[in-house]
């Protein structure tokens, strides 16, 4: 993990060389480092060091000026209405890859001062390699994930991750997350104490209480869906977890109810359809088969509200007894009885199957 000391010791260096207030962040914003204040303060570098990151409209604010591709320092001018002093913000790049950024107050001193910029140039590079070489560390790590995730226990039991504050202490979590063709998520800057590999799903372990905002912004950034898998306390049952997180995917990306981000633990009887293989899924599948599009919806919506013919007709937006002519139908070409609790469940589980498949 990031040698926080050094990155510490770094920004101290440059805060008292430049008499200014200077903090370190990641590529996604999060805090690692700050030094002393010199002069006033903006409400960005209070709610930066309290909460421990930007919020997201700060940061559209400034990735506007272009600062994750920009190879040098890059003035940003002050916003009264977000609370945002003027400022240098310095990339920290490294082999042509932005790995952070340092943060720079600036009443104006730095920007005429080019050269007092370029004495801490060496410093600022060697905060870039220490990211750097964070993020190739968590990416080499992440490659045991596939060993740790197996469903095998001899693969298990060759897998090595000692990541402090991950897995030597308190509960984790694993998250799966759909990949895109279209976007692509940056996984070494997802926060500290976080194991990530691209794959078909992305895989994904975290301390459990990071687990959901993990969750969270893989999924917007991919834009696709997330499942959740129950914590473990022992980490050596995170495969567990990793099969839970698949098998809440599916159900994300299949019943809208639980999309874009499915907990497993919040899944219901979801969770005993999505443990399903194939041909079970066939089976029950099988007691809707005669049914077409129309009527399975009508059908599956009745039944998602519990026989209620008024809210159903509502979410259709269809007349009461044209669900009721539809209701009808149904039931004639299942030979099925929607009045009789066993057909209802039948055909119920039958129509989520069907989705599943």
């Amino acid at each position: 993990m990031h040698n926080t000391a050094d990155l510490q010791e770094i920004v101290d260096e440059i805060a008292a060389r430049l008499g200014a207030s200077a903090t370190l962040e990641d590529r996604s914003f999060r805090l690692l480092a700050y030094g002393a204040q010199h002069g006033d303060i903006d409400t960005v570098r209070q709610e930066s060091i309290l909460r421990r990151r930007a919020t997201g409209e700060v940061r559209d604010y400034f990735e506007r000026y272009g600062i994750a591709r920009a190879a040098g320092p890059v003035r940003i001018p002050a916003d009264a209405e977000l609370g945002v002093l003027a400022r240098v913000c310095w990339p920290l790049r490294h082999g042509d890859v932005t790995y952070g950024y340092l943060w720079l107050l600036d009443s104006g001193a730095l920007t005429h001062d080019p050269a007092a910029l370029d004495s801490v140039a060496p410093l600022v590079a060697r905060a870039a390699a220490e990211l750097a070489q964070e993020a190739r560390s968590r990416q080499d790590l992440g490659r045991g994930l596939l060993a740790l995730f197996s469903s095998d226990l001899a693969e298990r039991a060759g897998a090595s991750i000692e990541v402090p504050g991950l897995v030597t202490t308190g509960p984790v979590t694993a998250v799966a997350v759909r990949e895109s063709a279209e976007r692509v998520a940056a996984l070494w800057t997802l926060p500290r104490g976080v194991l990530a590999r691209t794959g078909s799903p992305v895989a994904v372990l975290a301390p459990a209480h990071l687990a959901g905002e993990v969750a969270q912004t893989l999924q917007s950034a991919y834009g696709t869906a997330a499942g959740i898998g129950a914590p473990r306390t022992d980490p050596a049952d995170a495969w567990l977890s990793w099969r839970e997180a698949r098998q809440a995917l599916r159900v994300a990306e299949h019943f809208p109810r639980h999309a874009p981000v499915a907990r497993w633990e919040d899944l219901g009887a979801y969770r005993l359809l999505a443990r399903l293989a194939g041909p079970d899924l066939r089976e029950l599948a099988g007691e809707t088969a005669s049914l077409d599009a129309e009527l399975a919806e009508t059908v599956e919506v009745y039944l998602d509200h519990g026989g209620h013919a008024q809210k159903a007709a509502a979410e259709l937006g269809i007349h009461r007894q044209t669900l009721y002519y539809r209701l009808g139908k149904a039931e004639r070409l299942t030979h099925k009885d929607l009045s009789d609790g066993d057909d209802r469940l039948a055909v119920h589980l039958g129509l989520k199957a069907a989705r599943l498949l």
